[in-house]
């Protein structure tokens, strides 16, 4: 890679170059210091003369000064290229220098140059490595011709001895052979460092190919609006996207990295199974807020280059509403059939059961009865009153919403269905009421029938609790979370309570644990809630009370 590339990697690649350049001139020198002082230390061996020794010390000194200042220009922001060129003219002079003192057949000091050939090839390119060569190889011409001639202006200084006679075919020879050794290595050098750059160019082509294909592959898995999560041979979360946190509420930074087991441990079963090609399985996992949430998971091996298995993919989507779906398709289903029965019952039985009810009223006021007699007919007159309330159950669960609607002011329904209770055969003087309504509390729907929703909770409250207890009746105006206003009525009593398994299972027809009633109560109330788009809450504690949220709009739809 040549130094004239000015892309911000090149340019910090030519530096680091730049200091290892120095560091290896500073490791030369001091291979060079070291034989120094040792020929100094064992000079009765070495015929040197004591000149020769101290010139080799000033050679080392100014080499360790020059790198010194080499690495300063660095610091002071000197362009890599005024720099590398100035320790190549200055490496050229100390060389030169050495030749002309010492000459070059004792000691072959050319040598050197064909170091600096090599790193000028790196820095600045062929052209700057063969311009080099060229330099070495007019420098190194002159000094062998001075050397032939004996012309060595300093040798008397240094106290040197030539015994050398060179001839004329000798030096030519040397001129030849080492102007073209310069010359091949400038080449060859220069070559490697082409094939590097290619080389260079060609890993990055592909780190810029596979850094464009990673964002694909993110922003395609991002942008899905399917859950995909990836997992590695030990079940350990690597891969989140941006729809799987939508749907379990969990973000990227806590599940990336943590086994599956201790987030969603339904799955777990089912991975051992994912060794198929592409399972499918329905499973209920609870996301972060603690609610239950129905998946559609596939699952598939995740494989590596190799074919083999390093992982498994998980892409699911959220069923939670599907299933909600369902059941409510089931139970309109049921109460069609409930309906369709309770038109055809009401047409078949309604008018004969009023005249035996007419029938039975008329000889119970005509007779005297006492004893056995007085029993039956109270035997009677009960079984005709749970009759009549089975047909009427049956009516108002055929019955649909009424379309004519009105402002229903929600604490008179709540007082007036109170006082129905309380001269009803169920209420218990015991039983001790706590009333918070608020002012104002409005519902837009049928009057009548929002104070049968009242009754039947109010009813049901009653009926859980044995000889004394608490009935709090609660009333507010309040914002849900798709931003509409509504009516909140809010029945609390601390009777039996519901089983949890029983909990889904109390607005569906005839379930009942009771021994009275039809089972019809709150199916009725949930047929009425859902006919204005309200919703209705449960929430029990077994063997200490039930809490009913009925949420009614307060507002006209548009």
């Amino acid at each position: 890679m040549a130094i004239h590339d000015k892309t911000p990697a090149a340019k910090e690649k030519n530096k680091r170059r730049l200091y290892i350049l120095i560091g290896l001139r500073v490791f030369i020198i001091s291979v060079f210091l070291a034989i120094t002082v040792f020929i100094h230390v064992k000079k009765e061996i070495f015929e040197i003369p004591q000149i020769t020794i101290y010139f080799f010390y000033l050679i080392s000194a100014i080499v360790y000064l020059l790198s010194i200042f080499y690495i300063v220009l660095s610091r002071l922001k000197i362009g890599v290229t005024k720099n590398v060129i100035l320790q190549i003219v200055l490496d050229i002079l100390l060389i030169t220098g050495l030749i002309l003192n010492f000459g070059n057949t004792q000691i072959d000091f050319s040598l050197f140059y064909t170091l600096v050939i090599i790193y000028s090839v790196f820095f600045l390119g062929r052209r700057g490595g063969l311009v080099v060569a060229s330099v070495n190889s007019i420098l190194y011409g002159v000094l062998l011709d001075l050397e032939f001639y004996r012309i060595m202006p300093f040798a008397s200084l240094l106290n040197l001895k030539y015994d050398v006679n060179l001839s004329a075919a000798d030096v030519l020879t040397n001129i030849i052979v080492r102007i073209t050794s310069f010359y091949i290595l400038a080449f060859l050098v220069s070559f490697v460092v082409e094939q590097e750059k290619k080389a260079l160019l060609m890993l990055e082509e592909k780190e810029s190919e596979f850094s464009q294909l990673d964002v694909l592959f993110r922003s395609i898995v991002e942008s899905v609006y399917t859950g995909v999560m990836t997992l590695n041979m030990k079940n350990v979360i690597k891969t989140f996207n941006r729809a799987a946190e939508d749907i379990t509420g969990y973000s990227r930074n806590e599940v990336e990295g943590k086994k599956i087991e201790d987030l969603f441990p339904p799955l777990l079963p089912f991975l051992s199974e994912s060794g198929r090609e592409n399972s499918r399985v329905n499973v209920k996992i609870t996301g972060k807020n603690k609610t239950a949430i129905h998946l559609g998971v596939s699952i598939a091996p995740l494989k590596g280059r190799r074919e083999n298995q390093i992982g498994n993919i998980l892409v699911f989507q959220d069923l939670t509403q599907i299933k909600e779906m369902e059941k409510i398709i089931e139970k309109n289903r049921n109460l069609a059939i409930i309906g369709e029965m309770a038109a055809g019952w009401a047409h078949e039985v309604r008018n004969p059961l009023t005249a035996i009810t007419g029938s039975i009223e008329l000889l119970n006021r005509g007779l005297n009865l006492d004893g056995t007699n007085k029993r039956l007919m109270d035997i009677i007159l009960r079984s005709k009153e749970q009759l009549e309330g089975f047909a009427r159950d049956f009516l108002l669960l055929a019955r649909p919403v009424p379309p004519s609607r009105e402002r229903v002011n929600i604490n008179a329904a709540a007082e007036e269905a109170l006082e129905h209770i309380k001269i009803g055969s169920e209420w218990n003087d015991n039983i001790q009421i706590q009333k918070s309504l608020a002012d104002g509390v409005e519902a837009f729907a049928n009057k009548e029938q929002v104070r049968q929703i009242i009754h039947n909770l109010l009813l049901n409250a009653v009926q859980s609790m044995d000889e004394n207890g608490v009935l709090s009746i609660e009333t507010a105006t309040v914002h849900l979370s798709d931003g509409k206003k509504y009516a909140e009525i809010k029945i609390t009593d601390t009777g039996c309570g519901i089983e949890e398994s029983d909990l889904s299972k109390v607005f569906e027809p005839f379930f009942t644990k009771k021994t009275k009633g039809t089972g019809l109560g709150l199916t009725i109330v949930s047929h009425i809630i859902e006919g204005y788009k309200g919703k209705i809450e449960l929430k029990s504690d077994k063997g200490r009370g039930t809490t009913c949220w009925v949420w009614l709009p307060a507002d006209e739809e548009t």
